[in-house]
């Protein structure tokens, strides 16, 4: 018998056919459905089979004991714009403390979101909006979201606040925070704030991919320097590649992670630094069997931390800058980071240092890592321009250069006034990241012409395995 509590979305007006604006008759069923539950305690599930179903300019308000399930990501997409309300952001369900009172009282609980694609490329602002989201919910209890496709939203892809109980699972987030222009520090794919719900918040985000997103792939903040950082998050086994970071700790306690892949971001693989909104940064975490490799500046960016922090078992190489640095960033404390452990990784590959430590440390713990060839830097600066010279969007070529491979990795080469960030070279071709994540040129003005001049600078006279350079 068909189960009584499951609705079909084309039973209650949902067309489906990449047409019909269906977001108010998503919005009344949803409604209607978060009554019934209310009324009798019994969850209900809208079912959406095969089909593009248009969410158009207005936000659906979710309601607690109301899962959403499609047919999959390839299967069941929602496509959001706004080409009636221009002002107006349409993220597929939100329920925020602000707007709609959610709180430890009234949360957002029971629901279920699975197996659908979420595409924000209709979503058309004339500037960052915070809620340009694909999902956001904040007060979730006992929330479940499953094999999900979210991009091109012009904030944060899934960005859920205060996760009590919950699982994110199987996300693939991609070039989401497509409006984040640096300054706002949002536009995540997936950014979850943290301390709503006090000093615990039981949250698990495991096997998620997430691919050129404005600022972090994934990043956890704590939204009031006056909360306790929140304990009880993990996250396993994920993907985060050519971000802005990789993976960002931004006011947690204890966050747990293991077994993921920070690859070619911008600016850290790991970040912990006082970024985020409350000015606070992560502490007592455990980084643990991850590859943080490739990135453009850092592996492991540790800043403003009062620790202690572990790092273990974890190959750090091939990065841009240093593999592991330790830093305080202005805003954020300034005092000394106690109980740091740095043991058992590899580091090797990295432009400068394998670990440079430029802030203060008390009872350090640093030993049995396996430290070789750092200080990949190695090539004198250098010019050229002409004949020999040509540009494509993402490479400068000089036929005559003899540059020894990686020489030049992780310098600023400056061309045609212009400035771009060496993430590989070969003898004749420097590789450039592109100027912003999810951008496809390493040129903010264009193409140089070919034969443009260029010039690279020199490189420092210490790129040791370890610098100590603070107390």
């Amino acid at each position: 018998m068909p189960d009584p509590f499951v609705h079909n979305a084309r039973d209650h007006g949902l067309a489906g056919d990449g047409k019909t604006n269906d977001q108010p008759a998503l919005q009344a069923l949803v409604h209607r459905l978060g009554d019934a539950c209310a009324s009798d305690g019994r969850p209900r599930t809208v079912y959406c089979p095969s089909g593009l179903y248009v969410i158009q300019d207005e936000a659906t308000i979710w309601r607690s004991g109301v899962s959403l399930i499609g047919a999959g990501p390839a299967a069941t997409c929602f496509a959001l714009s706004n080409p009636g309300n221009p002002e107006a952001p349409t993220p597929l369900a939100y329920f925020t403390a602000l707007r709609h009172g959610a709180s430890p009282g009234n949360p957002i609980a029971d629901c279920t979101f699975a197996h659908f694609e979420i595409d924000g490329s209709g979503m058309v602002l004339p500037e960052y909006d915070v809620y340009a989201k694909g999902l956001g919910l904040q007060f979730v209890l006992r929330g479940r979201f499953r094999d999900l496709y979210i991009h091109d939203t012009p904030a944060t892809g899934f960005g859920c606040d205060f996760l009590q109980d919950s699982f994110v699972e199987g996300l693939l987030v991609v070039h989401c925070g497509r409006l984040e222009n640096g300054e706002w520090l949002g536009g995540a794919g997936i950014g979850i704030g943290t301390g709503g719900w006090g000093p615990t918040e039981r949250c698990t985000v495991s096997s998620c991919t997430a691919v050129r997103n404005g600022t972090s792939g994934i990043f956890f903040e704590l939204q009031n320097r006056q909360w306790a950082p929140t304990r009880g998050i993990r996250v396993i086994g994920c993907h985060s590649e050519a971000n802005r970071f990789g993976i960002s700790d931004w006011g947690a306690e204890g966050l747990i992670v293991s077994g993921c892949t920070l690859i070619a971001n911008h600016q850290a693989g790991y970040d912990i630094s006082a970024l985020g909104t409350s000015a606070v940064a992560g502490r007592g975490g455990i980084v643990t069997g991850c590859v943080i490799e490739d990135n453009v500046w850092d592996g492991v960016a540790v800043g403003n931390t009062p620790g202690p922090y572990t790092f273990s078992g974890n190959r750090i190489s091939c990065n841009g800058r240093y593999g592991y640095w330790q830093h305080n960033l202005a805003g954020g404390t300034q005092e000394a980071a106690t109980d740091m452990i740095i043991e058992a990784n590899e580091f090797w590959g990295n432009g400068l240092e394998g670990i440079y430590v430029a802030s203060a440390l008390s009872a350090p713990a640093i030993g049995g890592n396996r430290i070789r060839n750092n200080g990949r830097r190695v090539e004198p600066a250098a010019s050229g321009g002409g004949s020999t010279v040509r540009y494509t969007a993402q490479s400068l070529i000089d036929t005559a250069a003899r540059w020894r491979p990686n020489g030049h990795i992780g310098k600023w080469v400056t061309a045609d006034a212009q400035q771009a960030v060496v993430m590989a070279n070969t003898e004749t071709e420097l590789v450039l990241a592109p100027v912003r994540p999810g951008a496809t040129t390493a040129w903010a003005e264009g193409t140089p012409e070919p034969g443009a001049p260029y010039r690279l600078p020199g490189t420092p006279g210490v790129r040791a395995g370890i610098t100590l350079a603070a107390g």
